[in-house]
């Protein structure tokens, strides 16, 4: 058996022979190529579609927009309005990429003005500091004249600061500090212990008051916010004060009256302890001179008594009693260096003596007798006590 010869490129083979190979290859590749476009083709619809999905949906997320409880909204459009004011809260639409909107809050807004210095009815220079309540109750007209919340702020003050000052610049201080219901009665002036000038100023009648004039003021000012569309709802005087240089002559006048009446209260004070002190001299006196007498009368009572008891005892025993008596005499007054002049007879010493003799030597004590004229001594005369002791 032969080997088959490998077929080179250089011999041609006949077309019969290979023409069912190469048509069949072409086939082939047709078919790919088809599907191959088939799914590109599938393909670019599906990114449209989810391209499409995603424009729309931006699209609707841009023309849907909120509105708050507390808020109210105007839609622009090409910097002017257009429709109503939406006041209603929920959601709205408008035209995306065109239209805007534009917020403003429903709740009420505070203005707080600058403190002013005006004068009074007086010519009496103070500092006046306000508040005030409002709202924005058409919107439409507060963005065509204000804009924002800082247009209508200027707009406040420039309105608010004209009123007030106006309204202070015509009524005394007296209606501006006081209410129209306020009385100053004497009792009160009396606890106050006010100055004449004081109690001027006390008295003066209010005519109109605090009350009516935050009200004059408030009308005054809401005739002028309808156009801003703004409703102006309360407005009040937070602080009323004099100027600074004023305010150094009050606080010196205070000072001066709060001097003048401490020093009326220290002047009361020592005339009351002056009366205190002389109150409690007579009572201390009082009862001293009570006390004294009640002494008196006691020492009496026991004088009386002791004098009765003596005289009881001598009553009984008279003898005896003289007898004690002068033995209690010598206890006290024959003490140690103790040198006594009597006479040799003197009676002082007769309970010394025997009967009809002479003074017993050793029971006598020592007595130095001074001789006088005519050598006769000098004696004393009898008594309970000695009558005279001279230390040696």
């Amino acid at each position: 058996m032969k080997p088959i010869a490998p077929i080179r490129a250089s011999q041609h083979l006949p077309t019969q022979s290979i023409n069912p190979f190469i048509s069949t290859d072409s086939m082939t590749l047709e078919n790919t190529n088809s599907s191959g476009a088939n799914l590109r083709s599938g393909q670019a619809k599906a990114a449209l579609i989810v391209l499409a999905t995603l424009v729309l949906a931006i699209l609707l997320f841009a023309s849907i927009y909120t509105v708050d409880e507390a808020e109210q909204a105007i839609v622009v459009q090409f910097g002017a309005p257009v429709g109503e004011p939406v006041t209603e809260p929920g959601l709205h639409f408008r035209i995306p990429f065109i239209q805007e909107i534009r917020r403003f809050d429903k709740r009420l807004l505070s203005w707080d003005g600058d403190p002013n210095q005006i004068p009074t009815v007086e010519e009496q220079f103070i500092s006046v500091d306000t508040t005030a309540r409002w709202r924005i109750v058409d919107p439409l007209k507060y963005l065509q004249s204000v804009q924002n919340e800082f247009g209508a702020q200027s707009r406040l003050n420039d309105i608010l600061d004209s009123v007030v000052r106006d309204k202070i610049a015509s009524s005394s201080l007296v209606d501006i500090v006081r209410s129209k219901d306020w009385k100053v009665s004497q009792e009160d002036l009396r606890r106050a212990m006010a100055a004449e000038a004081d109690e001027e100023i006390l008295l003066q009648k209010v005519e109109a008051g605090r009350e009516e004039l935050v009200q004059s003021i408030l009308e005054t000012a809401q005739k002028q916010m309808p156009q801003y569309g703004i409703e102006l709802v309360d407005i009040r005087i937070k602080r009323i004060n004099y100027v600074e240089l004023v305010q150094q002559q009050v606080f010196e006048r205070m000072i001066a009256e709060r001097q003048r009446i401490a020093e009326q209260f220290r002047s009361e004070g020592q005339g009351r302890s002056a009366e205190i002190e002389g109150e409690t001299d007579r009572l201390l006196l009082e009862i001293k001179s009570e006390a004294e007498r009640d002494a008196d009368v006691i020492r009496g009572m026991a004088d009386a008594e002791a004098t009765k008891i003596y005289n009881e005892a001598y009553g009984a025993d008279p003898e005896f009693y003289a007898f004690y008596r002068t033995l209690e005499s010598y206890s006290k007054a024959l003490g140690r260096g103790t040198t006594m002049m009597l006479g040799g007879d003197s009676e002082y010493f007769k309970y010394f003596q025997s009967s009809g003799s002479a003074v017993l030597p050793a029971a006598r004590p020592e007595v130095n007798a001074v001789e006088g004229v005519g050598d006769q001594p000098v004696s004393e005369p009898v008594s309970e006590t000695p009558s005279q002791t001279q230390p040696e």
